[in-house]
Parts: C-alpha cells; sequence; structure tokens
C-alpha cells in the first residue's frame, strides 16, 4: 500500500503517482501550502473564501461543474488553518478531464466582480450562519485568540470577522491567488490503475505550461512558551454552560502528537473513555464531554469541552473536572485501556486507508511537509506509543502554568 512514484515538473510543481490496481476510478488531488495561518491579519477569510471561488469558473472554462459531471467524476474540497485541497474522483478512462479542469484554475482563474461578490456573499452568509447566531458558535475564535498571542492560528479559518470578507476586493483577491496558488506552491497525487508513464504524459501537457510562482518563505510569529495560565469569560443566549480547557502542544510531525491523541482517546473520546464515564455516566455533572487534539503543523492545542448538566454550578464542575484530572495524572492508566485505545485507533486508521481518497490525500499531506514516506509509517508511529509515554504526555501538557480555559456561562432566561 501507497508505494508511490514521484516527480517534479519544470514550473516546481511535485506529482506523486499512487497505483491504484483493478479500481475504475482514478483520484486526482491537489493540495496547496496555503491555509488561513498564511493570511494578513488585516484580511484573514481569504484562504476559505478560494475554496468557493475556485469553483466560479476559470480563465478558460466558465463552469467547473458541468464538464465534471458530463463525465462521471465528482469533486470537493476542503481549508483548514495549514493548507486548503482539491479533490477530484472519476471514472479512469475520463482522468485527462481532470488534468483540464485542474490545470486551468491553477492556471488563473476568471476573476469577474460577478463571482467575488457572490462567493463572498455565500461566505459571509456562512460565517452568519455557523458562527455568530449559532449556539458556541464563536468558541474557537475565543478560545483561538486566548491561546494563541502571536501565531496566526489566533484566528479560526472562516476569518476573524466578518468584515474581512466583506471588504475584499478583487485586486487583493488576484494577489493571494497568484502569490499562493502556484505550482510550486501545491502538491498533486494522482491515485489511478494507470502506468507511471501515462501520469507523466497527462502531467507535462496540461501542467507544465503553468509559470511558477515566487519561492514563498513561510516566517510566521512564533508562540512563546506559556508559563501562566489565562482564563476568560463570556455569556450567551445557548441551552448549557460549558467549559472549554485547551493546553499548547507540538505539531503534527512530533511524538508527541501521537501520544497525545492517544491521550484524548482515553480521557474523552466514546462513553467508555474515562472523564465520559465518571463525570457523566456516574455523576452526571456534565451532560457531555470531549477531548482532542487540532493536529495542526505548527505548534497546536489539546482541547478538554465539557457542557455542563443544568443545576450545577459551573465552578462545581470546573472543580470536579481539574480533580478527576489530578487524580487520573496520579494514578495513571491500566495496559488494558492503553492497548485498547491503540486496538481502535489502528483499526479505524486502516479502514481509512482502505479508501483511495484517502490515501492520496494523506500522501500530499505528508509530501508537502516533505517527508511523503511517512504516508505509510502511520501505524508503526501508533504501535510505538507506550503506556509511559501517554501518561508523561498527560503530566507535561495538562498542567496549571499551560492553561487556558473559557467559561461559556448560559444566560438566565427571564421570567
Amino acid at each position: 500500500m501507497n508505494n508511490f512514484t514521484s516527480f517534479t515538473l519544470s514550473n516546481g510543481l511535485k506529482v506523486f503517482h499512487l497505483p491504484d490496481p483493478g479500481s475504475p476510478l482514478a483520484v486526482l488531488n491537489i493540495m496547496y501550502d496555503v491555509g488561513s495561518r498564511d493570511e494578513n491579519p488585516a484580511q484573514t477569510g481569504f484562504a476559505h473564501l478560494f475554496e468557493h471561488l475556485m469553483f466560479g469558473g476559470s480563465v478558460n472554462i466558465p463552469s467547473y461543474d458541468e464538464p465534471l459531471q458530463m463525465v462521471g467524476g465528482e469533486n470537493n474540497a476542503f481549508t483548514n488553518p495549514d493548507i486548503t485541497n482539491y479533490y477530484i474522483q472519476i471514472p479512469v478512462e475520463n482522468l485527462e478531464t481532470a488534468f483540464w479542469l485542474e490545470s486551468d484554475r491553477m492556471l488563473s482563474l476568471a476573476f469577474s466582480q460577478k463571482s467575488l461578490d457572490v462567493q463572498k456573499g455565500v461566505v459571509v452568509e456562512e460565517f452568519r450562519q455557523r458562527y455568530l447566531n449559532q449556539p458556541y458558535g464563536d468558541v474557537m475564535h475565543i478560545l483561538r485568540a486566548l491561546c494563541y498571542q502571536s501565531h496566526p492560528y489566533k484566528w479560526p479559518t472562516i476569518g476573524s470577522e466578518v468584515s474581512h470578507i466583506e471588504n475584499a476586493v478583487l485586486q487583493d483577491v488576484k494577489d493571494f491567488f497568484f502569490k499562493h496558488y502556484r505550482p510550486n506552491n501545491a502538491i498533486m497525487v494522482v491515485a489511478a490503475d494507470l502506468p507511471l508513464d501515462r501520469i507523466k504524459e497527462l502531467a507535462e501537457k496540461w501542467f507544465t505550461p503553468i509559470e511558477a510562482g515566487e519561492n514563498l518563505e513561510k516566517n510566521l510569529p512564533k508562540e512563546l512558551p506559556q508559563t501562566e495560565g489565562r482564563r476568560k469569560e463570556v455569556s450567551a443566549a445557548v441551552p448549557m454552560s460549558a467549559i472549554f480547557k485547551a493546553y499548547p502542544m507540538e505539531g503534527r510531525m512530533s511524538d508527541e502528537f501521537y501520544s497525545a491523541n492517544l491521550l484524548t482517546d482515553i480521557l474523552g473520546h466514546g462513553k467508555s473513555s474515562r472523564l465520559v464515564n465518571t463525570l457523566v455516566k456516574e455523576e452526571r455533572i456534565f451532560h457531555s464531554l470531549n477531548a482532542y487534539v487540532t493536529g495542526s503543523i505548527d505548534p497546536g492545542l489539546l482541547i478538554l469541552d465539557g457542557k455542563v448538566n443544568p443545576g450545577v454550578g459551573v465552578k462545581e464542575a470546573e472543580d470536579r473536572l481539574m480533580e478527576e484530572i489530578r487524580n487520573l495524572q496520579a494514578s495513571g492508566f491500566s495496559d488494558e485501556e492503553v492497548e485498547k485505545v491503540k486496538n481502535q485507533s489502528e483499526t479505524a486508521l486502516a479502514g481509512s486507508e482502505i479508501e483511495t481518497l484517502n490515501r492520496a490525500i494523506n500522501l500530499a499531506f505528508f509530501a508537502l511537509l516533505g517527508k511523503p514516506e511517512q504516508s505509510r509509517e502511520e501505524l508503526k508511529k501508533l504501535r510505538e506509543v507506550t503506556k509511559e509515554g501517554i501518561e508523561n504526555t498527560f503530566k507535561k501538557l495538562l498542567s496549571a502554568e499551560r492553561e487556558n480555559t473559557l467559561i461559556y456561562k448560559a444566560e438566565e432566561v427571564s421570567a
């Protein structure tokens, strides 16, 4: 699995061929090395805006979806703080259509005022519906700004404020595109039951004519180590009060990521996890509890979040949560529960690798980080995590001086 071959075009586009024997479908995946962390702090939300603009027509192809649907293809995209990813799944005999479509929008978007206005409207509406007018919708805006003082992770992918999208003008959008959406700032993975020579032929035909952009150096502001806890309280018309705890951790390529990821599974993933079992099911202090990591390329966050049951005081719930965490840090975990979460994670990872699209995205991600071979070493990395490693990570990360607390109180409804 994942026995890839790679080559680089003269314009810097890195291409990976992932053989998929016997599959009637092919995947063409393009990952751009641009996310919300690459934005101007005064113009946030641009990477996500481009996720929409890239479907609004390119310089020679007014409609992106129509020709793709005519040959049985489907497509989608996603953006996060680190990357923007576009993919097409298509019958292998029609793969050249995908090369044609993706190369034309890498060459240049159509950049019409009409398309910009339409997509700005879509994004602004999404911002309002999902982040401003939805219960707890602004949590990550508040929590990220609390946790990050310098690094551009301090705003979420949607942007820091809706006015940044509303005020975007065509020249700003063009500048952002020709800076970031260039062949030398992208990774292309083609997964198909086709020989390497055919992939090379298609890549050179459709992508070589596109000019390279400037070589970008990422000089992002680094976050200083946190040495004291931070705290913020807000109130809003939400169904129940909530507590969020966030702790800085190392980035996605560190060994700490794997132990922290398994730690969150033990603490708050599923009904049998420690915090859920004790504080939700047995003591009924919380209505729900979750633990997870952001998994970002640069140093990220381990997050706990819990909705407090009505009738339980927020201080009481927070005190009990922290008491349970300290108890668990002191007692440690059993070999059995560590093996259980490792087996569950291995099963989930192996299951995801069955999907060709997932393998293509995974390969593109690690290739973008300069370590494409790690796309086939994730299971190995997971198996290498020890009980002692998880316990040490637990004690190191979840300490009072590294704690960022957001108390999100439910406003009392007057009679």
